[in-house]
């Protein structure tokens, strides 16, 4: 039996969606998944902030726009929600079953958030069982996000006419689909580079192990730009994807390289500080390789400053490797290898629910 679901990525430039039918348990259980529909639409300079909408009635029209004209085959969706407010942080918990235990997270987590628990909607992803003196434990992730950011989110979906049945965070949608084939038996880490932030994502064979979000990513190098060459948004952005982070030999141009490397530096120091956080608390576990998705990671020399930062082979994630496309599909995600990801993920929920 085939089931379909529609994952719906809300972004700071664009909104996406993927369409994913299902066959068996999923791709890595025998099953099958293909890519039924993809599409994507341009949000206008301040309808979402920091992962916040802030304009409910703009992201509905780009909503609706998108659905007219790729044609979805329905209007049940899973939201992709975080933003920099989002608690992911792994965490050790009593075992019992996983419906008893989410129940009980306010009261045992409370102590741990940063707002207050009434504020906030909470979630645990379990990832292994442990056991220890004969006491088993549940080693998972918590998810704790504001219910207003994440009311405000639904509201703008709802108010395009469609039905949220699932809301999760982008990055266990990453896992789904960037880790499959070899790194399956692999430790991976991930990295989605967005306007203003990136998500760190190390995966464990097939499991996540360690979530963090860093609150900068893409943006700070066109802002920068911007202010070292006095000049607009939109040239400033052409410009760093022009340039990236390499010299030009052009002393005119020298003020935007620079403005453009700091902000990448600081970035990747940023990444590289959290797979060595991740490895001094994973002795024996190290990271095999890193794939990096995202706007942001198409920065000419991005990938390669990563590498060496970090010590690591560092390629592009492929969201679509694991599904069958069609021809006719084919052509319209070109291009779309790293900044579908998310949407791919999200619609790949059934999979593994």
């Amino acid at each position: 039996m085939a089931t379909r679901a529609i994952g719906v990525d809300i972004g700071t430039t664009q909104v996406r969606a993927a369409e994913v039918e299902i066959s068996g348990k999923g791709p890595g259980a025998g099953g099958r998944a293909s890519l039924v529909k993809y599409a994507s639409a341009q949000l206008p300079a301040g309808v979402v902030g920091e992962g916040e909408v802030l304009d409910t009635g703009a992201l509905s029209a780009a909503l609706k726009g998108l659905w007219s004209s790729a044609k979805m085959s329905g209007k049940q969706v899973v939201v992709g929600f975080g933003n920099q407010r989002t608690v992911l942080r792994e965490l050790e918990l009593p075992s019992m079953p996983l419906k008893d235990l989410r129940s009980s997270l306010p009261f045992q987590v409370s102590d741990l958030l940063p707002m207050p628990v009434d504020d906030a909607l909470l979630d645990f992803y379990p990832t292994a069982e442990t056991e220890e003196q004969g006491v088993k434990q549940l080693r998972g992730i918590l998810v704790a996000a504001n219910k207003n950011s994440v009311a405000s989110t639904v509201a703008a979906v709802e108010d395009a006419g469609l039905r949220p049945v699932g809301v999760d965070i982008p990055s266990l949608a990453l896992v789904r689909s960037l880790v499959y084939g070899e790194a399956e038996q692999q430790v991976v880490g991930i990295v989605d580079v967005g306007a203003h932030t990136t998500e760190v994502v190390v995966v464990q064979n097939g499991m996540p192990r360690f979530i963090r979000v860093i609150p900068s990513g893409g943006g700070e190098a066109t802002t920068g730009i911007m202010a070292a060459m006095n000049m607009s948004m939109a040239d400033a952005e052409n410009l760093k994807y022009q340039n990236g982070i390499n010299a030009s030999g052009s002393p005119a141009l020298e003020p935007a390289h620079e403005a453009a490397m700091q902000a990448t530096r600081a970035l990747v120091d940023g990444i590289r500080n959290t797979f060595v956080y991740y490895a001094g608390n994973n002795p024996g576990a190290p990271i095999d390789r890193v794939f990096i998705v995202g706007g942001g990671a198409h920065l000419p020399g991005f990938g390669q400053y990563l590498a060496t930062a970090c010590r690591l082979p560092v390629g592009f994630g492929d969201a679509f490797g694991r599904l069958n496309v069609s021809s006719k599909v084919a052509a319209q995600i070109n291009g779309q290898q790293t900044v579908g990801a998310v949407a791919v993920g999200l619609g790949m929920t059934e999979a593994t629910a």
